[in-house]
């Protein structure tokens, strides 16, 4: 018989014989969340305060164009979480050679995909913006800016399958110091090339592209180096150029890769779909989805760390026959997580004017992003709930499933609430708060879904666990 859920929450977050201790959990924490410190927040933070001092018009045109970008870096992440599911379950049975011979298979992979993406985005750019239907100015000041991101968008295919690998056999110290190398050399191009300081030209958002090309160029280099010329060589046997003919899982990560880009491709997809119904209200409306995006991804970081950190962890404890460890993890991990996120959003909501206007110099649309963000940025947690319990089942092979309740929640709930909603004759911010929390309340119904998996024990199916 189940124990109430609160109840069995409450006793697995005190459960210390059960799963990995908090210190354990942590120091694998700690690593990913300075990772993605450096890749999802502290880059974008920085570069938008220093486009905020061009324009509101740059500024909209960067966050809109971002949104899209964070769709096919989600393409990106899902090879990478493949290479981490099937390094992490070979390398918990300590088959190392086949560790290695995944982050052949998935380098190459990564190659031929990131390659095809940047290509469609540099020669589709015009057309994009098209559909994106955001003003003239707004599309003529992006066409350039997307096409050199295109670019970048490569390099960080190649990346991510790499680090995917590092992940899978526990390492996420070296993610860390390889963002760490891209994030300063980043922060330091950015400014050179937008403002044209040191010699360097004045290109203004152009320059923001560039950066951010120098920067995964700075990374896969250093990734690479470690790899193929690190402690890793020998016993993983890892010969990216020299197994080509052996590429043998090249099917389990396009069986197991396409279901993950899909419900990966949900969320980013959804901010898509906002930034173009709210385009209607105006370029300072959107500038302020932008930034109260930003504000609320830098309070998620917690959220994405422990994310990944737990699909490792079941990847593991499933490879090496551990089932038992798995929920506790989980309860642990989320419990870590909302207890961070929580401190976060309280800092935010208590000078939340100060935080704006380092994006907003022209006192154009603060009062509004001050006014919204409160109302809506509480709803997160739904939003924490879904996104960890969707990497415990990614990490348990149960990639469909993610996918399915995924891209259900958005085609049939969200998609056809927001346009309803927007269509109302409302106010720009009662419609926005309406807008944006029909987007959280579709992460709770994803929760729900996922949940449900692990309550009726329908995971163990996929991930090939019995209870012996």
């Amino acid at each position: 018989m189940k124990k109430n859920l609160v109840r069995s929450f409450i006793e697995g977050i005190y459960d210390n014989h059960t799963g990995e201790r908090y210190s354990t959990i942590l120091s694998y924490f700690y690593p990913e969340v300075i990772t993605n410190l450096l890749l999802y927040s502290l880059p974008i933070f920085v570069d938008a305060y220093f486009i905020g001092s061009l324009s509101t018009t740059a500024y909209a045109t960067s966050g809109a164009t971002n949104t899209l970008l964070h769709y096919f870096v989600k393409f990106a992440e899902a090879f990478s979480v493949v290479t981490v599911i099937l390094t992490g379950q070979l390398n918990g049975s300590n088959d190392r050679h086949g560790a290695g011979r995944v982050l052949t298979t998935a380098f190459w992979v990564s190659c031929f995909v990131g390659i095809t993406v940047g290509v469609l985005l540099y020669l589709g750019a015009p057309l994009i913006y098209a559909l994106y239907g955001v003003p003239a100015d707004m599309a003529l000041l992006g066409i350039g800016y997307l096409r050199l991101r295109a670019i970048g968008l490569f390099l960080m295919f190649v990346y991510q399958a790499c680090i995917g690998f590092l992940r899978g056999v526990k390492n996420t110290k070296m993610p860390m110091v390889t963002f760490v190398a891209g994030t300063i050399v980043f922060i330091i191009f950015d400014y050179l090339l937008i403002f044209g300081a040191w010699g360097f030209p004045a290109l203004g958002l152009q320059g923001s592209a560039l950066a951010s090309i120098i920067q995964y160029a700075v990374a896969t280099g250093f990734v690479l180096i470690y790899l193929l010329a690190g402690p890793y060589t020998r016993p993983y046997a890892i010969r990216l150029f020299s197994d080509l003919r052996d590429l043998r899982f090249v099917k389990n990560i396009l069986s197991l890769s396409w279901p993950i880009i899909l419900d990966k491709a949900a969320i980013p997809l959804s901010y898509i779909w906002l930034v173009k119904i709210m385009n209607p209200m105006g370029t300072n409306v959107v500038a302020a989805l932008c930034v109260v995006r930003n504000m609320e991804s830098f309070a998620f970081l917690p959220a994405i760390a422990f994310a990944q950190v737990i699909t490792f962890l079941v990847s593991n404890d499933i490879g090496a026959g551990n089932w038992r460890g798995v929920k506790s993890n989980i309860k642990k991990v989320i419990f870590a997580a909302m207890c961070m996120m929580l401190i976060i959003l309280l800092v935010f909501m208590l000078i939340p004017r100060h935080i704006v206007q380092l994006f907003d110099r022209q006192d154009n649309f603060t009062a509004f992003a001050v006014h919204v963000f409160p109302l809506v940025s509480i709803l997160m947690f739904c939003d924490l709930f879904q996104v960890i319990l969707a990497g415990a089942l990614r990490g348990a092979a149960n990639v469909k499933i993610v996918m399915i309740v995924r891209m259900a929640v958005l085609l049939v709930y969200f998609v056809p609430i927001s346009f309803f909603l927007s269509r109302l004759p409302l106010q720009d911010d009662i419609k926005f708060i309406l807008i944006y929390s029909s987007f959280y309340l579709g992460n709770a119904f994803m929760s729900y879904g996922y949940l449900y998996q692990f309550r009726s024990d329908r995971w163990k199916k996929y991930a090939g666990v019995s209870d012996d």
